[in-house]
């Protein structure tokens, strides 16, 4: 099993934290970003998009983050972390769309601008983290965790860039139960941290407030 994956990617790391907390042996393939390696020929025969991360595993290469977390669950039976009665998939199904949705738009789409100059507008993709985090912090209350009793891919596909939703100058200081779950998180066995960037509120002169509720 190969994970295709750019260590400043929180789709790749997502992937990344997975495998490492499924226990799973895996080898990691870096690709090259600044050299366009994922717009090779090569690449796109394994995702037509050219985006990473990429699993390759018995003959088969799957595309997407959330679509790899659903693949590990679905093919290790670990319906632990991904549920298979109609509630829980929907449950766990209602965030992973958040994924790809609201947490795109907002801390990683703030992240993109502080850590590779992306052309954004930061007030609203900042805005959106704010709205995002809110309703996690209110979400949060209920369990601990996003989508059940236990930690399940919902959380998994939310941690990275949660977590460093501070590169792209979102602070996590209102938002205690959101700082809560992130340490959960941190403590499973097998977690795999993901890589803190100066930039953002983690910059050199940056308020030390800031950097401890990462």
């Amino acid at each position: 099993m190969k994970l295709h994956y750019s260590p400043k990617s929180g789709h790749s790391h997502r992937a990344r934290l997975f495998l490492s907390l499924l226990g799973v042996p895996f080898d990691l393939v870096d690709v090259d970003l600044a050299a366009r390696q994922h717009k090779s020929a090569e690449f796109l025969r394994m995702n037509a998009f050219g985006q990473v991360p990429v699993l390759e595993d018995d003959g088969v290469a799957i595309a997407d983050s959330n679509a790899i977390l659903v693949y590990l669950a679905r093919k290790f039976d670990r319906t632990d972390w991904c549920p298979d009665d109609a509630l829980g998939g929907a449950r766990v199904q209602r965030w992973l769309s958040v994924a790809a949705g609201q947490l795109v738009q907002g801390p990683a789409s703030a992240r993109l601008a502080t850590l590779f100059g992306a052309k954004i507008d930061v007030p609203a993709a900042v805005g959106r983290a704010h709205a995002l985090l809110a309703v996690m912090e209110a979400e949060l209350a209920q369990s601990g965790w996003l989508a059940a009793e236990r930690p399940t891919i919902a959380d998994i596909a939310l941690y990275s860039y949660v977590a460093r939703a501070p590169e792209g100058d979102v602070a996590l200081d209102a938002y205690p139960r959101v700082q809560a779950w992130l340490k959960r998180i941190e403590a499973l066995p097998g977690y795999v941290p993901f890589v803190i960037h100066p930039v953002g509120l983690y910059a050199p002169g940056a308020p030390l407030a800031h950097l401890a509720t990462a």
